[in-house]
């Protein structure tokens, strides 16, 4: 009745990884189910960039070894956990190993000495489905806030209509026969029933009329549970297979033998086609291994200052389906202040840094350390996402979102196509650096072409009576682009296949040194992509110096007018400057115009707006577009 663990163990990397959690402890109980999850589920989580501060197993539960022993393992396992960075920990354990977790913060109470009793740091913990909070009678006063913010996993469970009334019904008085209700009830409520013990009882006498809605969580839990659901659900779905059984003609040649393993093997035929509605309105069902078909939940558990324990579903993991979660209905350990706990070994490295692995540490663990003189930094794609994250806000949003999302990512291959123009040139790179050049170059130009055509249409449109309005609208800025583009792909095609560039050794430039460089096979088609280049920019950039006036609260026209101007510089004094130079020069040259000319085109049309993101969000509303354009 209970999920496949495999989907358990997806569910747990594909939360650490949604909230970007590499660095992790793991406890796990020292039997077969713990040692499968070490041995054969973690090396999954390393290969998706996971982390392990520290692998503690539980001992197993020796009672012939005695206590102390036992204390004595758990204070050096807490030591180990505490005296650790990693704010997050797994734990794969059963349905009782909870209790190992609240015994923590009290091991002095039982003689055991530890350094780290007093320096008890929040961490986030993570559990499975065969974990509940249970309590034992004498720890009724301990503090649970060791587990308050906890992350657990559970059978997916809906409230079952009437169980609660069913429990509250449930009085120990009504049935004197029943020991196991007699006994449950002095347990709860510590108290004793006089005809139960022989001696003179000592505390407080059970009356049979308290109340279990009372009770703390911890010691009784009131609402329905993930144990509770699936043993519902197992009992229901026996009662469908013999249902099913006896009503089979099959079932008459059953009753006629009378071997139990031949009925044995009759129900569970019957139980694997099993299929009905719950009372709760769940569709139960069972796969071809006989396997409950069910998701699982993600519990956040919240402790009280009165031990009350409060079970909060922030999200879902369905099967076949990606994990979802409600993180800002996620309450935190007050360690953390509210605030999603990071868990990471080493923080980013900065630009003009590398990373440097720590000798016999985790590939998680390394040091920044300063770049050599003449290496490149890797810098983040800082503009694309700071607009995916305010992706539905007036100033991304206004001036067709898409375009500027291709227009982004356009420039982000621009930088990145430098580096086909750097090392040893060899036949591959050389074939396709000009060609991605001219291409995503087209993409770019051609977007802002397309920006500055809707900027101008959508004040045209606004006018009374204008037949502009059918204009409005992606489909024309997307034709532009599609046509400008292709038009320069043409281009690049026909250079290929008439004339390619090839590898050459270059013996005249510089006296005394052989250059290997790429010869671009024929000049005149180089120069047709960018004179077709030029040609797009100064039609960019007419249209919009004629439309950078226009009024309107988000236009663009005026920055691509600013951006037009500095890439036709930079492209214009290109040419001169490429036909004076020689050997890797050249190269030099080239490099400088995509990085001048693509840093101009972010810097112009995607600042500004990332400054009103940023640092002016009050202009970034909906209300001050209506008011600044009327």
């Amino acid at each position: 009745m209970a999920p496949n663990d495999d989907l358990q163990h997806v569910g747990i990397l594909s939360l650490l990884l949604y909230f970007s959690w590499t660095w992790i402890g793991i406890l796990t109980m020292d039997d077969d189910r713990g040692e499968r999850f070490v041995h054969d589920i973690l090396p999954s989580f390393s290969n998706r960039g996971i982390c392990f501060a520290f692998i503690e197993m539980f001992p197993r539960i020796d009672y012939s070894a005695g206590h102390e022993n036992m204390l004595n393992e758990e204070a050096k396992m807490y030591e180990v956990i505490t005296a650790s960075n990693a704010n997050i920990v797994v734990f794969y354990g059963v349905s009782y190993s909870v209790l190992f977790l609240i015994w923590f913060p009290h091991i002095s109470e039982f003689g055991v000495q530890t350094s780290y009793i007093n320096q008890l740091k929040g961490k986030v913990w993570v559990m499975t489905t065969q974990m509940e909070l249970s309590v034992l009678n004498y720890q009724r006063t301990w503090s649970l806030n060791l587990l308050h913010g906890t992350l657990s996993f559970t059978i997916h469970t809906k409230e079952l209509p009437g169980f609660q009334d069913f429990i509250q019904s449930q009085k120990p008085l009504s049935n004197q026969e029943d020991g196991f209700m007699m006994d449950f009830w002095q347990h709860v409520f510590n108290c004793a029933f006089p005809n139960r013990i022989q001696d003179k009882v000592v505390g407080l006498i059970c009356t049979g009329k308290e109340k279990l809605q009372n009770v703390p969580g911890p010691f009784f839990e009131m609402n329905t549970i993930g144990h509770s659901y699936s043993i519902y659900n197992a009992v229901y779905s026996l009662a469908y297979a013999l249902h099913a059984m006896t009503a089979s003609r099959l079932s008459q040649k059953a009753r006629m033998d009378q071997s139990k393993l031949m009925h044995s093997l009759q129900l569970h035929h019957f139980l694997s086609s099993v299929s009905f509605n719950n009372s709760a309105g769940d569709y139960i069902s069972f796969d071809e291994n006989r396997r409950l078909l069910v998701g699982m939940d993600i519990i956040n558990w919240i402790i009280s200052s009165n031990l009350s324990l409060h079970r909060k579903k922030i999200g879902r993991m369905a099967l076949g389906e990606a994990l979802t979660i409600s993180k800002d209905a996620i309450v935190w350990h007050s360690w953390f202040n509210q605030v999603q706990p990071i868990s990471i070994c080493t923080k980013n490295c900065q630009p003009g840094t590398s990373k440097k692995v720590k000798e016999g540490k985790p590939f998680c663990c390394y040091d920044c350390i300063l770049c050599p003189d003449g290496k490149i930094s890797e810098k983040e794609a800082l503009v694309l996402g700071i607009f995916l994250k305010h992706h539905n806000s007036p100033i991304v949003v206004a001036n067709n979102r898409n375009l500027t999302y291709t227009l982004l990512v356009s420039l982000l291959l621009c930088f990145l196509c430098m580096f086909l123009f750097l090392g040893r040139p060899e036949q591959v790179t050389c074939l396709i650096r000009q060609t991605a050049f001219g291409i995503i170059f087209s993409v770019v130009v051609s977007c802002v072409l397309a920006k500055t055509i809707t900027v101008v249409l959508a004040f045209l449109a606004t006018k009374p009576g204008s037949k502009m309005r059918r204009w409005v609208g992606s489909r024309l800025a997307n034709s532009v682009l599609f046509s400008c583009s292709l038009i320069q792909a043409c281009i690049c095609i026909s250079w290929m296949w008439t004339s390619p560039p090839f590898v050459e050794t270059d013996t005249h430039s510089v006296s005394e040194q052989i250059i290997l460089q790429c010869n671009e096979g024929s000049v005149i088609m180089f120069y047709c992509v960018l004179g077709y280049l030029g040609f797009l920019a100064i039609i960019s950039f007419s249209v919009a110096f004629l439309a950078r006036k226009l009024p309107d609260t988000f236009n663009e026209a005026k920055f691509i007018t600013f951006s037009m101007l500095v890439f036709c510089s930079v492209w214009l004094s290109f040419v001169p400057t490429y036909l004076s130079t020689k050997g890797k020069y050249m190269v030099a040259v080239e490099i400088f115009s995509i990085f001048a000319s693509s840093a101009g085109l972010l810097g112009f049309i995607f600042f500004p707006k990332s400054y009103i993101i940023l640092l002016r969000p009050e202009l970034n509303k909906r209300e001050q577009l209506i008011r600044r354009k009327g």
